[in-house]
């Protein structure tokens, strides 16, 4: 982290071309300085106030934020995102599209300035430097491909002034990004270990392919089954990575030695020092749990798991037991915890798997988010590395794509293997047969709130079983909205306060202030 913020610091120098000109001549063990600024981007643009986070995981069917006794109206807008309300002028779709292309310009600008000799990197290192830069701007221009569809491909630095990019179409954006990847992962490091970890090397590079390939059918209208199954055997068959024996080893304090990590995102407290660099923690826990964990601030009491999520879990999976806080409260020494706002003021502080609604909750309603683990003494911030990429996440894409291409008891065989170590004490819980996955999801669909209950089912979604098993496995790691769009589902089910607003929802808008700066830009559709 201290050389990501040192490069970030050094490029920020208005003399900066004189200084690597007449003062410093890199070596291969000074790139990754020269490239931390624009990795430094990622963070922002995923656990930022209102940014890819809450897009993909608020948005979805697992978690939201309701009205609290001590507040989380601001202005509406978590109601809207649950709700699929959201506007042009909305957070989340400002922050995404602006964030995503400062990652992109710093990607294009240390490409310029290696490419023009501002920096002046070794013939030796250059290629790998600029294809490593590259892969990382193809993962910018996946968020946006994901979130936005046409946007404009901007791959260079040096552009005129007044500058004006065009708009590219959602199958040109793909185009670009498979492109990008095939041609720059070759020319990347094969290496997996600490000079690579947190880094584009060959096997995040393919690991993103995959996830480019696995909603290929959502980008362009053709699936691409066979190409990603083909990604993850290359992957699999590396042997480089493993399934924790504990899912939560993933998820700890101190999980940079994982080996089922791919590509993560490195957080320190201490060098991370952003306000809401990483604050998960505080945006979930109560106030009171500032005694549960010895926190250094008191924690702030909004985001909470949807109930009916959290029904379908068999309640002796660990990722159940492991990855919610619930139930009673206590202070790190061992005593019961107190409600002090709305109805349970002077009441035990208890979690319970209920939510009155988006509008309107008690402080005890709620599963809270617990799957990264809160260190005894947080700060604000959480020193977890963020897993963007994982090894049980390839595995699963394998599997996906053997049951769409008709092979549901070979896809079985793989879901199972995932499961095995969340059933330990009972292992033929972990059992998945091809005619399971061929069914619809479990998860009791329909309004389910104050004001008004429905009953849809999940019955009706294709390998919606398979799609259970997704949010099983990966839950709180701002995914869902994907997930449920590739299985049909984002847009067509009702949950909690939330119901269908439109098949154009599916993507978000293009924001207002950019359309108003680029007159080459087109709304999308419904918005």
């Amino acid at each position: 982290m201290l050389t990501v913020n040192s490069g970030c610091t050094k490029l920020k120098d208005v003399s900066y071309n004189q200084i690597i000109a007449n003062e410093f001549t890199p070596t291969s063990s000074d790139l990754a300085a020269l490239a931390g600024a624009a990795y430094v981007d990622w963070r922002g643009l995923l656990l930022q106030w209102n940014t890819l986070y809450r897009a993909q995981e608020v948005a979805g069917d697992q978690m939201l934020t309701p009205a609290r006794p001590n507040g989380w109206i601001d202005g509406g807008v978590y109601r809207r995102i649950h709700e699929h309300k959201w506007t042009t002028d909305d957070d989340i779709v400002i922050n995404i599209w602006t964030r995503a292309y400062q990652g992109i310009t710093n990607c294009n600008r240390i490409i310029y300035q290696t490419q023009s000799g501002a920096i002046p990197v070794a013939p030796k290192d250059t290629t790998a430097l600029i294809a490593e830069i590259k892969l990382l701007r193809a993962s910018y221009y996946w968020v946006l491909i994901d979130c936005y569809g046409n946007i404009p491909l901007v791959d260079r630095f040096n552009v005129p002034e007044g500058f004006l990019p065009k708009q590219n179409t959602r199958k040109e954006v793909y185009d670009f990004i498979i492109n990008e990847l095939l041609t720059n992962i070759p020319l990347v490091s094969t290496a997996n270990n600490t000079a690579t970890y947190g880094k584009f090397n060959k096997w995040a590079g393919l690991t993103l392919l995959a996830k480019m390939y696995l909603n290929a059918e959502v980008y362009t209208g053709t699936p691409q089954w066979d190409k990603c199954k083909a990604v993850c055997d290359t992957i699999i068959q590396s042997n480089l990575f493993i399934l924790e024996s504990n899912q939560k080893n993933v998820f700890i304090t101190e999980n940079q030695n994982s080996k089922e990590i791919i590509f993560a995102l490195p957080f320190d407290s201490k060098y991370v020092n952003d306000w809401n660099s990483f604050d998960i923690h505080m945006q979930t826990l109560q106030p009171e749990n500032q005694a549960t964990y010895n926190l250094q601030s008191a924690p702030w009491g909004g985001i909470c798991a949807v109930p009916q999520f959290i029904s379908t879990f068999d309640t002796t999976d660990s990722r159940y037991i492991d990855n919610y806080i619930k139930g009673q409260q206590y202070t790190a020494s061992g005593d019961s915890i107190f409600g002090t706002m709305g109805a349970f003021t002077g009441k035990p502080l208890a979690f319970r798997n209920y939510v009155a609604g988006v509008d309107q909750s008690e402080e005890v309603d709620g599963f809270r988010l617990g799957k990264f683990e809160i260190a005894m003494g947080a700060t604000n911030r959480l020193s977890n590395d963020w897993p963007l990429f994982r090894y049980a996440d390839v595995l699963m894409m394998k599997a996906e794509c053997l049951l769409r291409m008709g092979e549901a008891n070979e896809a079985a065989v793989i879901v199972t293997q995932v499961r095995e170590r969340n059933f330990r004490a009972n292992p033929a819980k972990a059992m998945v047969t091809g005619a399971d996955l061929l069914k619809g999801s479990g998860y009791d669909y329909g309004l389910r709130n104050h004001l008004t209950t429905t009953h849809e089912g999940g019955a009706d979604i294709i390998y919606g079983r398979f799609l259970d098993e997704l949010g099983w496995e990966f839950c709180q790691e701002a995914r869902r909205r994907t997930d449920m769009i590739r299985f049909g589902a984002f847009t067509k089910k009702s949950w909690l306060s939330h119901s269908p607003n439109g098949d154009y929802r599916a993507l978000y808008p293009i924001p207002r202030t950019e359309i108003a700066k680029n007159a080459n830009l087109k709304q999308n559709t419904g918005y």
